[in-house]
């Protein structure tokens, strides 16, 4: 019967410390949250790249490249934002609560974020994001039929874009309602 107990504590300790290696095991993703600041960095100069560019041509430049060129800063800014969003509420939600101290800097919504209404914010953003990418291709057709018809490839391409906008807009839908019945089962 000792021998029982004694194997029963060996099975414990032995568990104990498999269930505290899988539990520290989410600190694998830190890096990869430092990676992803790294290259929003990256995307910060590219849009002070973009800027230069159009300020360089902004003597001469169409209405419509003006447009394209904000769309693009803005469309930075989305992406920005939603590295930032997979960074620090990636990083709330699956590593390590984030002490701000006194600081009141702290987003609101940090306070309501789970892996539900991450996956909302995100599906939000990616749809923004498409939506920007689909208005710039609008734009560039409109500047481009006072020239030249659309070519097929160009047809096929905003197309594509506006299926993948779809997708996006019915993904982002799908996981708010998902996350609503989650929070509320009574209202369905």
């Amino acid at each position: 019967m000792a021998k029982d107990n004694k194997d029963d504590g060996i099975a414990q300790k032995l568990e104990h410390g498999l269930e505290y290696f899988i539990f520290a095991s989410r600190w694998v993703q830190a890096p990869i949250y430092v990676a992803l600041i790294f290259a929003a960095i990256a995307y910060a100069w590219k849009s002070v790249q973009e800027l230069i560019h159009l300020l360089q041509g902004f003597a001469t430049a169409t209405e419509s490249t003006i447009m394209l060129g904000i769309l693009s800063l803005v469309d930075i800014s989305m992406v920005a934002n939603l590295v930032n969003m997979v960074v620090v509420g990636g990083y709330v939600t699956f590593v390590s609560r984030i002490d701000f101290g006194e600081n009141g800097d702290r987003p609101d919504w940090l306070d309501h974020i789970n892996a539900n209404t991450l996956k909302v914010k995100l599906a939000g953003s990616l749809a923004s994001i498409s939506a920007i990418h689909l208005l710039k291709s609008f734009i560039d057709i409109t500047a481009a039929v006072a020239d030249k018809p659309m070519s097929a490839g160009q047809e096929k391409v905003i197309f594509w874009q506006a299926i993948i906008h779809g997708v996006f807009l019915a993904s982002m839908i799908l996981f708010a309602w998902g996350e609503k019945m989650q929070r509320h089962p009574s209202d369905h």
